[in-house]
């Protein structure tokens, strides 16, 4: 397809000459995404996302033009143009179909994707997120694609790391004593978090030894639609290599952080899609032995470390929901995210727990 304006570019992918741009929700501060749009006309849409390595953006959100790197500026575009963001179309998830991926001029790549219909993962009631994990076991127990030169290696640990807002406040009690945090975190939640943070790097040891996965390592609720029969995964801009368990340890916790479903439903919840997530495994053919993947799901709880210095960062500020776009309850965001951070605290506990059960070594700070 030739370089073309957005204009152009619809016309080639609606077949009209008049489009409408409607802005989508997505993360404006990171540096590899220059906007998403749905584009429709007439009874035609399709969903526009632009990638870039051109757009200013600071710290842990820059674009980044190595390859391995977590947010590398061009990686969802090769995932599309390679087809590996279909390989788990037979087990139930899939990604939208490319319609048109552009380079354009000024070195931005466009990619023209099926606009979706059917309901967002952030409305669906809880038995459909536990099939989700069931399909997302049976994928990644059947499926190993070979390497890429261009998908992520080291993610958790780039994350994590590159996420450093406000980790001097973990051990300052003022800092604790803010209300938002005084009023609605659990007891005993500060050593919890405190003990997670000095443990960070053995916990990125284990996750990085365990059995691997091709991974989408941005799953969460706002990120998948469901479609007549298939689940529809978006946002494959980070994807690679993880553990197995990774992605569902991401999954369950962003279910509750931006508030889709209650905290208290959470441990319930979590044991069901756990439960799910092997039974999927089985099914397609995998034999390994189960500790592992509860060690994965487990100790994938360091990836929230930053969360609780984010908040004591911002306790004092206006809370805003993904995007920016409006403000949600900062009460009810304490209590809800302080109560996940609380059932991630178990987690955690439950890994160094099993893991010297496993041949590892005990976590640095014991049992």
């Amino acid at each position: 397809m030739p370089v073309l304006d957005g204009d152009a570019e619809a016309r080639e992918v609606l077949g009209t000459e008049e489009a409408v741009f409607e802005p989508l929700v997505h993360n404006p501060k990171n540096g590899v995404t220059a906007g998403v749009w749905r584009v429709t006309a007439g009874d035609r849409s399709a969903v526009l996302k632009l990638l870039t390595r051109n757009k200013a953006a600071t710290g842990r959100w820059a674009a980044s033009d190595e390859p391995r790197h977590w947010n590398h500026w061009r990686r969802e575009a090769h995932l599309y143009e390679s087809g590996l963001a279909q390989l788990w179309q037979q087990y139930g998830i899939r990604a939208p179909r490319l319609l048109a991926c552009v380079e354009r001029a000024d070195g931005d790549v466009a990619l023209w994707l099926e606009d979706v219909p059917g309901e967002p993962g952030t409305a669906w009631p809880l038995a459909r997120h536990v099939e989700h994990a069931r399909r997302l076991g049976a994928a990644q127990g059947a499926v190993h694609p070979d390497d890429m030169p261009w998908l992520t290696r080291g993610f958790l640990r780039q994350y994590v790391s590159s996420n450093t807002l406000g980790q001097e406040l973990l051990d300052d009690g003022e800092a604790w004593q803010q209300p938002l945090v005084r009023d609605h975190f659990p007891a005993g939640l500060r050593h919890d978090m405190v003990r997670l943070h000095q443990d960070r790097a053995w916990f990125l040891d284990v996750m990085e030894s365990l059995p691997r996965a091709f991974s989408h390592l941005d799953q969460w609720p706002a990120n998948v639609r469901s479609h007549g029969p298939d689940s529809v995964l978006f946002d494959w801009a980070f994807a690679g290599d993880g553990a197995l368990g990774e992605d569902l340890g991401n999954y369950l916790p962003d279910t509750v952080f931006d508030l889709f479903i209650p905290a208290a439903r959470l441990p319930g919840y979590a044991a069901r899609a756990y439960e799910a997530y092997l039974h999927g495994l089985r099914e397609s053919g995998w034999q390994g032995d189960e500790r592992l993947v509860r060690l994965g799901v487990c100790a994938s709880a360091v990836k929230y470390d930053w969360i609780t210095a984010l908040m004591l960062a911002r306790a004092g500020e206006e809370q805003l929901d993904y995007g920016g776009a409006r403000t949600v309850s900062a009460e009810l965001r304490y209590r809800e995210r302080g109560l996940t951070l609380a059932f991630l605290a178990g987690w955690a506990a439950e890994a160094r727990d099993l893991a010297p059960r496993l041949g590892f070594p005990q976590a640095p700070s014991g049992h």
